[in-house]
């Protein structure tokens, strides 16, 4: 065991209120034993940082000591956390998290427990009672040599860690994608040779660790090892199928490289929207802010393209040019599955979805752009259609477009992106967003009561055009938009 003075540390106690060393002190002494801080609490005051929630061991009585504590505190709520084979809770009070769960897997002591965490740098502990004695030195209890770990930046797993709990696999990357820890060689040998083991942890859990990923600066860089030890085709089968998959001459990498291009532009854009549209400042920022959008996007860039395989094609009649005709809706529907397994959110699994079925919309509209211009109709149907992620499609193009470098990808793309979305928000906020905002001239109570018509297919159609008339100012107030439905019936009749 190392023992460590870091008598430092002691200051981190003004971090908290007060009362909630004294209630701590009091469960220690109403149990009659020792209480120890461990796992990520230690490791991130040695990193001089806060962390996120407290974590206490104890060698056994964990839900009674939540109790205890809200007892001692006079406040908080009790969450319960563990299963029939863990014994372990949480107390919510003013804003913090304190974890306590009992040794594991019928540890007798706390170094015994801490050789069964997940890795070295999260298996150290500190006492409660010599924490709180500012007469004693403060003592680190490293029974793996974490501490040394951590100073080196490595993720080294505890023995067995990975057959114990095979999410200890994921939650190492999340580690590595907050830290920029790196694992050690054997450790990732034994990631490679256990990723199999996944498939018996609850979706809940992986979906918490992937997202906490994919929030990170590092996601791309984490994906892509993922992806190389195997651990990511465990969660996302359908990715492997792109792997090695051939594409047209305007793409440089196969499917899945190319996906995981898109993931690293999609990174460097939500870090700096402004230098990729460098005209739309304030507009990107507010929809970065947005909670759960960086998440959405990175989710979008590497999924965009999951539709290929299943639709890729080889046309003799052309040459032998592969195509990939509406991989993007067949590409939406499978993400809308995925995201049904991975347990999404309806709402995260639908932008994602939405994001990958538009996602040729801009590149298509460039085209039209510079044959005959963009007609304010044409912003209208995708600024409706794209709905809050009208942005976040043009992030996505953007990012898939400097994912390919092939010989025949057209000159000038992102330029030309940049440029359009500028077009495309400046027509929406000046033409679109009044007519959207303000009251219809005509309602389907109008075309009932003033035209008999009944809801249907043209009760629908009339009413999406004429708001398409109203944008482009061919209609102007309610007696022009009666004159325009009736030109429209007749031509219908």
């Amino acid at each position: 065991m190392a023992v460590n003075k870091n008598n430092d540390i002691r200051r981190h106690v003004s971090d908290y209120p007060p009362k909630l060393f004294d209630a701590l002190n009091r469960v220690s002494a109403e149990l009659g034993r020792d209480i120890f801080f461990v796992g990520g609490t230690v490791r991130d005051w040695l990193l001089h940082k806060i962390p996120n929630d407290l974590d206490f061991t104890v060698d056994c009585d964990a839900v009674h000591c939540c109790r205890l504590l809200i007892h001692a505190l006079d406040g908080g709520t009790f969450v319960p956390l563990g299963t029939a084979e863990e014994d372990a809770g949480r107390v919510v009070w003013k804003g913090l998290t304190i974890d306590f769960s009992s040794f594991r897997l019928g540890a007798g002591t706390i170094l015994e427990d801490l050789w069964m965490r997940d890795f070295t740098l999260n298996a150290m502990g500190i006492s409660l009672a010599t924490f709180c004695n500012p007469e004693e030195p403060l003592q680190i209890l490293d029974p793996s040599s974490g501490e040394q770990d951590l100073r080196n930046g490595v993720l080294r797993a505890c023995p067995q860690a990975f057959v114990n709990d095979p999410l200890r696999m994921l939650r190492g990357y999340r580690l590595w994608a907050r830290f920029g820890f790196l694992f050690d060689q054997q450790t990732r040998k034994e990631i490679c040779a256990n990723v199999d083991l996944l498939g018996s942890v609850s979706v809940e859990r992986i979906s918490y660790e992937l997202d906490l990923i994919m929030a990170s600066e590092r996601a791309h860089t984490v994906i892509s090892d993922m992806a190389d030890s195997g651990l990511l085709f465990q969660v996302i089968p359908a990715l492997q199928d792109g792997v090695g998959l051939s594409q047209p001459e305007s793409h440089h990498l196969d499917v899945f490289g190319h996906s995981l291009a898109a993931l690293d532009n999609m990174e460097q854009i939500v870090a700096n929207p402004e230098h990729f549209y460098p005209e739309c400042t304030e507009q990107l920022q507010e929809y970065l802010s947005r909670p759960g959008m960086v998440e959405v996007l990175k989710w979008g860039a590497l999924l965009h393209d999951l539709g290929k395989p299943a639709t890729r094609k080889i046309r003799e009649d052309k040459g032998g040019r592969i195509t990939f005709y509406n991989h993007d809706e067949v590409g939406r529907k499978m993400v809308q599955q995925l995201g049904r397994d991975l347990h999404w959110s309806n709402k995260q699994r639908d932008r994602v979805a939405s994001l990958t079925g538009m996602h040729m919309h801009p590149f298509h509209l460039c085209n039209v752009r510079r044959k005959q211009g963009l007609s304010k109709k044409a912003c209208l149907k995708l600024a409706k259609r794209a709905g809050d992620d009208l942005i976040g499609l043009f992030f996505l193009t953007m990012a898939d477009s400097l994912a390919g470098k092939g010989n025949t990808k057209p000159e000038a793309m992102e330029e030309e992106l940049s440029s359009f979305l500028c077009e495309v928000l400046e027509t929406y906020t000046k033409d679109v967003l009044p007519a959207l905002r303000g009251p219809r001239l005509v309602t389907g109570k109008d075309l009932i009561e003033h035209f008999s018509l009944q809801p249907g297919p043209l009760f629908s159609q009339i009413l999406n055009e004429l708001q398409e008339a109203q944008v482009e100012g061919q209609v102007r107030d309610r007696a022009e938009a009666f004159e325009w439905i009736l030109r429209k019936l007749e031509a219908c009749s």
